[in-house]
């Protein structure tokens, strides 16, 4: 709790330490990921696809709540409920319209697909909320063995309400797929 109110206060050195942490944390899964997904089992498993969803977290700026339905083996909407730390911390809802190349790294188990996609964000805050549109880059990491993907993603921000004005969002995160 007293976490909690730290980082909503906006007390400004432990909200920069806070984000340090994340920081490390990411570089640790980062790294895990790194060990464990080449030795996975080489079984052939169907990858995703129309009807699948994907539930889980991503940490990153903005850090929350991320969730995926799959509308073909290539395309999915995303969507993300999250708090962002920056400028006094705010609510952070996105969606996402994606592509997936299953095609452009090549992996020995699993699917790694890159995916690209445009898509709106609503930032709410008491004094200064605002409207734009995202345009995301990733990868995704679909494990052969388990329900489980990683990603990681990049996006590009032009709010253009209520003014024009650019921002990024980036972040990691993990999925459990059903």
């Amino acid at each position: 709790m007293v976490v909690l109110y730290r980082v909503l206060s906006g007390e400004r050195n432990y909200r920069n330490g806070l984000l340090v942490k994340l920081g490390m944390c990411v570089v640790l899964v980062s790294l895990i990921y790194a060990i464990v997904a080449p030795q996975l089992n080489a079984q052939e498993v169907q990858r995703v696809g129309p009807g699948d969803v994907e539930v889980g977290i991503v940490l990153g700026e903005p850090t929350g709540f991320s969730g995926k339905v799959w509308t073909t083996l290539n395309s999915a909407f995303d969507l993300g409920v999250a708090w962002s730390f920056g400028k006094g911390g705010h609510i952070h809802l996105h969606g996402d319209y994606l592509i997936h190349s299953f095609d452009f790294f090549n992996v020995e188990t699993g699917d790694m697909p890159l995916y690209f996609g445009i898509g709106g964000r609503v930032r709410l805050e008491e004094k200064d909320s605002r409207v734009g549109l995202r345009i995301v880059v990733g990868t995704e990491y679909i494990f052969r063995e388990a329900p489980v993907s990683i990603f990681l993603e990049i996006a590009p921000i032009m709010d253009i309400i209520p003014e024009t004005a650019s921002n990024l969002n980036a972040g990691f995160g993990i999925r459990y797929i059903f």
